[in-house]
């Protein structure tokens, strides 16, 4: 009985893993799609140059 509980918990670990990953790398491709267009859609300052559209 025990060895079966450790196999169903040890597959209830990789599916979790799985699934925070596949949410992890969503989650990175909506950052990289918003960084991006941010980069491509930043403004113009008073001055004339373009600005940036982030502030570090």
């Amino acid at each position: 009985m025990v060895p079966i509980l450790l196999v169903l918990l040890l597959v209830l670990v990789l599916f979790g893993a799985g699934f925070a990953v596949e949410v992890l790398w969503w989650i990175a491709v909506a950052v990289l799609v918003l960084w991006l267009l941010g980069f491509l859609l930043r403004g113009t300052t008073a001055g004339g140059t373009r600005g940036r559209w982030y502030r570090w």
